[in-house]
């Protein structure tokens, strides 16, 4: 009966909800008819030059105010960086819109679950769902991306429409208004346009009511969420004619929205790029690669995976190297190579952990003046710092130069400058040591500690011979063929892990062994 309690217990309430830490939106644009320090209060961002207003972006649509998002895609860069390695190397020019449209073949490897660097595509979700969904069409993506979403998949919406499509169960709709507008995914709502649609045709909501709805499904995980149209929404379809069953079902789909849904063109213009990067990666692979690896970080996979998915696609990939390497990764053709003919990559000097991009540049310009004939002139003439050097033979970049990693080692810590005394007399350092050439395993580590990656054998396929612990384990490829639900034991190389793990305490992991990629959980 305190007031003074009754009053904090009132303020806390209405403060329940709000946000507790101040942070920036990546990509949020304000927009207003006037100078914007007019009507909103603006401070200066951690970015130099970038100022942010201190409002809510959720409360800015209902004052008056027009947010919009904008968002880099790293897989536009990396088609448009795919597609100019292509005209270097073919005769007839391709761009985006001369890609040909709904090739067979494209969507036979997606209904396959080959879609490693693919956008969008290429999560676990989504690889598990391509042989399911079997896309076959433009609009098969756009559902294909949409419905492995927390909407349809918190709605249930998700088995139910695997069944239709796969015609394991009939597709009836209550009339034709709620036909038209769920048609084109057999009497599912996947898109929340085609929810805020059922709400006019379905539940006789006004355009303004369902104006609120969209805004609720808007404002992702906010107190309320769409609970509160429950009783309209229902009373509405019964009022229609629709029975209890039908309206209570199609609540309970409306609501997994508040969980985050695509609206279908948002899926539309992500399905095109979805179906732009699989052609590239079925018709064009090497360039694909190349692409992708010149636009990282980028994607689910890292360097190492993208590069062995090449390789078990029959894409030679050549070493970096200082006689050859540029900066980016290249492709590395013959002029007798034909279009069904893929080249080669050659990994660029960007991959070498620690090396300078400066000296990577002045390398590459020393270089067109004329090769080198030792590490000593490679240093000379691009005006190498040790450090640099030292990347570069870290990495192996030199073997053609000087021999193997031991060599290239000695060389590069045998160069200096004779000390006045000794130059007089002609004294120059010896190069006639020959040191024993690194093992095997020996050359992976080091490739890993400069590249993340290696070009020789996959640790796993030396390993496990070795350990019969390892040899009971099955490899990636034989996984498809096990029975569900049977416990296996695999091995490979961790190359990623769900941070954090779930409440429950469940990881989520991907190895890598030296046939695939395999999903632990």
């Amino acid at each position: 009966d305190n007031p003074i309690i009754n009053q904090y217990i009132a303020l806390v309430e209405m403060l329940l909800g709000f946000p507790r830490h101040l942070s920036q939106h990546v990509g949020g644009f304000v927009i207003s008819s006037g100078p914007l320090s007019h009507l909103v209060p603006i401070e200066n961002a951690a970015m130099p030059d970038r100022t942010i207003i201190q409002w809510d972006k959720n409360d800015l649509e209902a004052l008056g105010l027009l947010k919009i998002d904008i968002l880099a895609l790293g897989m536009l860069t990396a088609i448009r960086k795919s597609i100019d390695l292509i005209n270097q190397i073919r005769t007839q020019a391709l761009t985006v819109a001369s890609i040909p449209k709904e090739d067979s073949a494209t969507y036979k490897m997606l209904q396959r679950g080959d879609s490693i660097g693919v956008f969008q595509v290429e999560s676990r979700a989504q690889m598990a769902m391509l042989p399911r969904l079997q896309p076959a069409t433009y609009y098969d993506l756009v559902i294909q991306v949409a419905i492995v979403r927390p909407g349809p998949i918190q709605g249930k919406m998700v088995h139910p429409y695997l069944k239709r499509r796969q015609g394991d169960e009939p597709v009836i709709y209550a009339n034709d208004a709620v036909k038209s507008v769920l048609e084109r995914t057999l009497g599912v709502p996947i898109f929340q346009e085609q929810v805020i649609k059922l709400a006019v045709v379905a539940a006789g909501f006004t355009p303004g009511e369902a104006d609120q709805l969209r805004r609720a499904m808007a404002a992702w995980k906010r107190k309320g969420g769409l609970n509160h149209f429950g009783d309209k929404l229902i009373q509405g379809m019964l009022d229609r004619g629709h029975d209890l069953a039908f309206a209570e079902r199609l609540f309970e789909q409306i609501k997994g929205f508040g969980d985050y849904g695509f609206p279908e063109s948002h899926a539309a213009s992500f399905a095109l790029l979805v179906y732009l990067s699989a052609w590239l990666k079925c018709h064009e692979p090497a360039a694909f690669y190349c692409g992708l690896l010149n636009s990282q970080p980028m994607g689910f996979y890292s360097p190492s995976q993208l590069i062995q998915d090449a390789r078990r696609h029959q894409i030679a990939v050549r070493a970096v190297d200082v006689q050859s390497s540029h900066w980016e990764s290249t492709l590395e053709s013959t002029p007798s190579l034909s279009a069904a003919d893929q080249p080669a990559i050659r990994l660029g000097l960007q991959s070498i952990k620690g090396l300078s991009q400066a000296g990577a540049e002045r390398l590459i310009q020393s270089r067109e003046a004329g090769t080198w004939a030792s590490l000593d002139a490679l240093k000379q003439k691009a005006q190498l710092d040790q450090k640099d050097l030292d990347r570069l033979v870290d990495s192996g970049a030199c073997l053609k130069l000087s021999g193997h990693r031991h060599q290239s080692h000695w060389h590069a810590t045998g160069i200096a400058e004779p000390p006045p005394l000794f130059e007089a007399l002609g004294w120059a350092p010896s190069d006639s040591v020959t040191l024993t050439a690194p093992s095997e395993i020996e050359d992976i580590k080091a490739d890993y500690n400069s590249l993340k990656f290696t070009l020789g054998r996959h640790p796993m396929s030396i390993i496990r011979p070795q350990n019969k612990a390892l040899k009971r384990t099955l490899e990636a490829t034989q996984l498809p063929s096990i029975r569900h639900g049977r416990f296996v034991e695999v091995a490979g190389l961790v190359t990623g892990r769900q941070r954090p793990s779930t409440a429950s305490g469940i990881i989520f992991m991907t190895l890598e062994d030296d046939t695939g990629n395999i999903n632990i959980v």
